[in-house]
């Protein structure tokens, strides 16, 4: 049987954070919280159980990137097969976890990511109007298709984790993740897309991504990667779906 985590970073989200650890456990082995530094009572609403729920707290708050690489690492430690990440704020829906393991099961080497395609007219315009960007520029530079890059909701598998060596510091926050579909992609673990619903809880908060700073730094993340590849003209003709894959 394979072993799977599920990965919760988790900066200042104590209104949410306990019911996102109880709907996550039922469907995974182990629930790896990482606290990032929060300044109210996340790491108090986490209820620890030993082998089932863990809860890693960081002295300050790093960004997105490392929390995700600190929890990534001590999965791979634990004897983790797989890591299914979500986010604290109750976004993604934990029941759909499930058919991300079944997709990674029939594809091991595929990264697989819940793509918020149901319901997804009920997205912000101007969001997915970004996140629609966002697919165009990142899958170019991957060389394949892509729909919500951004999605947070993802299976990584092992194999692909121990290969994975990203910048992970604080001015990578929100890079990390879309670095790691084109990465990911060059190492032979391309994407599997499995759609999840689009959820927009009432006790959402504002997001951590800053608009300008953290777009600036991913368009540069882009266009140095497509630059080092001479533009990846392939790529692009396998993301507009022109040319498949050898």
């Amino acid at each position: 049987m394979a072993i799977v985590h599920a990965l919760i970073p988790a900066h200042n989200e104590g209104p949410t954070i306990a019911a996102v650890v109880a709907a996550t456990r039922p469907h995974v082995d182990r629930v790896i919280v990482v606290d990032d530094g929060s300044r109210d009572n996340t790491a108090d609403q986490v209820e620890t159980e030993p082998g089932r729920v863990e809860l890693l707290c960081l002295p300050d708050n790093r960004g997105k990137a490392n929390a995700l690489w600190t929890g990534m690492q001590h999965a791979l430690e634990q004897g983790a097969d797989a890591v299914i990440t979500l986010d604290g704020d109750g976004q993604h829906d934990a029941s759909e976890i499930p058919g991300l393991i079944a997709a990674w099961q029939a594809q091991p080497r595929r990264l697989v990511i819940g793509a918020r395609l149901k319901g997804r007219e009920t997205t912000p315009r101007l969001r997915l109007f970004g996140n629609r960007t966002a697919d165009f520029w990142i899958g170019w530079a991957s060389g394949q298709p892509l729909h919500d890059s951004q999605s947070g909701f993802r299976l990584y598998p092992a194999a692909l984790l121990r290969r994975l060596a990203l910048p992970h510091g604080e001015r990578r926050s929100f890079v990390f993740e879309s670095e790691a579909l084109i990465e990911a992609e060059r190492l032979g673990f391309p994407v599997t897309l499995v759609p999840v619903r689009c959820i927009y809880p009432d006790q959402h908060r504002a997001s951590h991504f800053r608009a300008t700073t953290d777009t600036l730094r991913i368009i540069r993340m882009v266009a140095l990667r497509l630059l080092a590849r001479g533009l990846h003209p392939l790529g692009l003709l396998r993301h507009l779906g022109l040319l498949r894959r050898p």
